[in-house]
């Protein structure tokens, strides 16, 4: 199987977490960008204020490889207005698809209203600029009972919202990858939880993001029905080799 049209090719570390400095931490999303583009994965997934530069690169090479970012990113506990505001530089920066984080936290604190206005329109914007909308839930900080809420409360105001031609825009996200979780247990996409997330969050597609580290992983989710694999370790996932520890 070609699974290079299921992977985000993602790099997501600022320059203090990777250790580096600013300079040196954009090249390594330079380097990044480069490779999607050899490689032709589907998309490339990056801090915000990378954007800019990869779509000038990828339009200097006119490849076809779309780019991703992410939105209130890792906790996703801004506000609506906040998160609209870097959307909207997002998309004047150039990207395809808005990943946001989702209120994780509020919605376990009883804020559910609150969540889903945030899911309406920050879906409503992307989609009327024609960009792929993403949910990221944060299935490790959630039990099973949260994570089929969370798909639903997704689904259902999408599926009440929109039209059904703009389901297979939006999708339900695991992970960020940057959730700090107890006894070393996994932070990342697990086969239970897209389990949970895929017959929840139906018609809308899902993503799995960290925790896949070998090809027969991602063939695995995708066989469960995942349409896309968010991973820092691409490159070595489609030529069969081990994955980086990392996100």
């Amino acid at each position: 199987m070609d699974i290079k049209q299921y992977l985000d090719s993602t790099y997501l570390k600022t320059a203090d977490q990777a250790g580096l400095t600013e300079a040196e931490n954009r090249g390594v999303v330079r380097n990044a960008v480069r490779e999607a583009i050899d490689e032709n994965f589907k998309l490339v997934m990056l801090r915000p204020d990378m954007v800019a530069m990869a779509r000038q690169m990828i339009s200097d090479a006119r490849s076809t490889v779309t780019i991703g970012t992410v939105i209130d990113f890792p906790a996703g506990k801004g506000s609506l207005e906040a998160k609209l505001e870097e959307a909207v530089k997002a998309i004047e920066d150039g990207a395809d698809d808005l990943d946001f984080v989702l209120d994780h936290e509020g919605f376990r604190a009883g804020n559910a209203e609150g969540v889903r206005k945030q899911v309406l329109e920050c879906t409503r914007l992307g989609l009327s600029h024609g960009k792929i909308v993403k949910w990221i839930i944060e299935i490790a900080a959630l039990n099973d009972h949260e994570i089929v809420q969370l798909s639903a409360l997704v689904k259902n105001t999408v599926m009440m919202h929109f039209e059904e031609t703009a389901y297979s825009r939006v999708f339900v996200k695991s992970s960020t990858g940057f959730y700090v979780t107890a006894d070393g247990k996994p932070n990342g996409a697990t086969v239970p939880a897209i389990k949970l997330m895929l017959e929840n969050a139906y018609p809308l597609p899902v993503k799995a993001a960290g925790g896949v580290r070998t090809y027969e992983e991602a063939v695995e989710m995708i066989a469960l029905g995942v349409k896309r694999i968010g991973t820092s370790s691409a490159k070595a996932i489609a030529e069969g080799g081990a994955a980086d520890p990392g996100y």
